[in-house]
């Protein structure tokens, strides 16, 4: 690819990944729901959802409202302190979930002094963890609703999926001519932001 004249953007380059399926394996809320209740509870849990995930695949019910409703259901109630930790252990022991060739394009993009964004539909608490190591990587994702140190069960945000990819990059980074986007995603929720960058690659990692 022809060099980016990186003198007409004064804030340089920005990297957006996704999380979910992009830098990972695999999604990780279903990951984590099986890390945090076991087998038996996450199959319990994932039949008991199953008609509602069919019709959000369908398009027929609401993305967000229906991984809240899952979310409500498993960790509703939780001390929000016990909640992070179980996070922490989550990315500690289940690193092998970063692809490979993910871990050294943002270890690469970070060298040459670019922004690294993870823009990413999952809960914050669980996805900054994985990076925690690295430094210098910001994390975007759905934010999950905390009253008097317990969670509610609810979100905070919209859920980081689809136009709102783009809507929170533009909160962080509103003058979008100061700076090149480069964007990396994998399904059908990443398509805003790719349309959105100068540079886009679609499932890059695999």
């Amino acid at each position: 690819m022809t060099d980016i004249d990186l003198s007409k953007y004064p804030l340089g380059k920005i990297y957006a990944f996704d999380f979910d399926g992009t830098l990972t394996r695999r999604d990780t809320l279903l990951e984590f729901i099986r890390f945090a209740k076991g087998d038996k509870a996450f199959l319990l849990c994932f039949l008991r959802f199953s008609p509602l995930l069919v019709l959000m695949k369908m398009g027929l019910y609401p993305n967000w409202k229906a991984k809240q409703k899952v979310f409500s259901y498993c960790f509703k109630g939780m001390r929000e302190d016990d909640f992070n930790a179980l996070c922490a252990r989550f990315a500690k022991e289940n690193a092998k979930l970063l692809r490979p060739k993910a871990v050294k394009k943002v270890e690469e993009a970070k060298a040459e002094g670019g922004t690294v964004v993870v823009v990413s539909a999952s809960v914050n608490n669980w996805v900054e963890p994985f990076f925690s190591g690295m430094g210098g990587v910001f994390v975007v994702g759905t934010m999950v609703g905390v009253r008097d140190g317990v969670l509610t069960g609810r979100f905070v945000t919209k859920n980081c999926y689809g136009e709102e990819k783009v809507n929170r990059l533009l909160q962080l980074y509103p003058e979008r001519k100061q700076y090149y986007l480069v964007a990396y995603g994998d399904s059908r929720g990443d398509f805003e932001l790719l349309d959105f960058a100068d540079e886009s690659h679609y499932r890059p990692f695999r």
